[in-house]
C-alpha cells in the first residue's frame, strides 16, 4: 500500500450493518500492518542503495498499478474513470508524486528513525489543514494539544544534531525531505475528502495516484543520477515486495478493514508507525536513536494519540 490513501474517506461497511468495535482480532491486524509500515521504511532505505531512489519509486508505482488493475478488472469488471473527477485525479497524483518523491530521498540522505519520526507527523499537518479548509473539521482542545506536542516533536528531530541521533547519518536536507513528504501525504488527504474524488471508491482513487505517478516519477528520474546502482537480487526482490505486498496488498487490507471497524478507532494507531519505524532502523540497520531523536518520537507519538481522540458526544438529556 502506499501509506498515502490511509487517510482517505472511509468506505462504508456492507449494506444493513455498520462498522464493529474494535477487538482483539483487529488490533492484532493493526499492529502486524503498523509493523509492515515500519518495515517498509527499512525496504526502501536497502532497495536504494542498489536502485536509485526516483526510479525505484517509479517502478513500484507501476508494478502496483498494474496488479490494482488487473484486481480491479476481476472484482468489478471493466476500469473506467468517472467523468468530473480528471482534474481532481491529477491534482491528488500530483500530492502522490511528490509525497514519494520526498519519502524515498529522504531514506536515501539520512536515517530510517528519523524519517519515520518525521515522516508520521503526517496527521498533524492533516489536522491543521483540515481545520483551515474542510468544513466540518474544526480542532477541540485535545487536538491542538496533540498538535502542539508533535510539532514540537518534529522540531526538536529537525533540529538535533551531534547528539548520536542520526547515528552518523543524519542530514538536514534529508529530514526536510521526510517533512515535504509528510505535507505531500497530507495533500492526497485533503484531495480525498474536499475534492470530486470523495465520491468515488478509494481503489479509483489510487489507481489515479499510482497511474498517473508512474510515468512521471520514471521520466525525471534521470534528473537524479544513473538509475541503476549495481542492483542485485535482493534489491529487486525488495522493490518486488514493495509493489506487491504494500503499495497494493497492504492498500487493499486497509480498505477491508476501515469497512469492519470505526475509522477513528483505526486511525487511532498510527502513533505506532513511527515507533516500529525508528525501532526497525534500529534494529535492523544499527541506527542509533540518541536522546534527542527518542524525546522526538515520544513527543510525536503522543501529539498523535491526541490528535486522534476522538470528541465527546454530549451526554443525552
Amino acid at each position: 500500500m502506499t501509506a498515502s490513501s490511509k487517510f482517505a474517506a472511509a468506505p462504508r461497511g456492507a449494506a444493513g450493518s455498520g462498522p464493529s468495535e474494535m477487538d482483539l482480532s483487529g488490533a492484532g491486524m493493526l499492529v502486524a500492518f503498523s509493523v509492515l509500515l515500519g518495515f517498509n521504511q527499512v525496504l526502501i532505505a536497502v532497495v536504494n542503495e542498489g536502485i536509485q531512489p526516483i526510479f525505484a519509486a517509479g517502478l513500484r508505482s507501476l508494478g502496483a498499478g498494474l496488479l490494482l488493475i488487473l484486481w480491479m478488472r476481476l472484482r468489478h469488471g471493466p476500469v473506467h474513470l468517472p467523468k468530473g473527477t480528471r482534474a481532481a485525479g491529477v491534482l491528488i497524483a500530483m500530492c502522490f508524486t511528490v509525497e514519494f518523491v520526498g519519502l524515498y530521498i529522504a531514506l536515501d540522505l539520512t536515517t530510517v528513525s528519523r524519517t519515520s519520526v518525521i515522516f508520521y507527523s503526517m496527521p498533524l499537518w492533516l489536522a491543521v489543514f483540515s481545520h483551515l479548509f474542510l468544513p466540518g473539521q474544526r480542532l477541540g482542545a485535545p487536538q491542538w494539544a496533540g498538535i502542539g506536542l508533535a510539532f514540537c516533536g518534529v522540531v526538536v528531530a529537525l533540529t538535533s544534531r551531534g547528539d548520536g541521533s542520526g547515528g552518523g547519518e543524519a542530514s538536514l536536507l534529508g529530514d526536510l525531505c521526510a517533512l515535504v513528504g509528510a505535507l505531500g501525504w497530507s495533500g492526497i488527504a485533503l484531495c480525498a475528502r474536499g475534492t470530486a474524488l470523495v465520491r468515488v471508491p478509494p481503489h479509483t482513487q489510487l489507481l489515479y495516484q499510482l497511474g498517473i505517478s508512474a510515468p512521471i516519477l520514471l521520466a525525471i528520474s534521470p534528473l537524479f543520477g544513473p538509475v541503476l546502482r549495481d542492483p542485485d537480487p535482493l534489491h529487486w526482490a525488495g522493490l518486488g515486495v514493495q509493489a506487491s505486498f504494500i503499495a497494493f496488498g497492504a492498500y487493499l487490507f486497509w480498505l477491508w478493514i476501515l469497512t469492519r471497524y470505526r475509522a477513528a478507532q483505526v486511525a487511532a494507531f498510527s502513533f505506532l508507525s513511527p515507533i516500529f519505524g525508528a525501532g526497525l532502523g534500529w534494529a535492523l540497520l544499527g541506527e542509533e536513536l540518541g536522546p534527542s531523536l527518542g524525546a522526538a518520537l515520544v513527543l510525536v507519538c503522543a501529539g498523535l494519540i491526541l490528535i486522534n481522540r476522538p470528541a465527546r458526544r454530549p451526554a443525552p438529556l
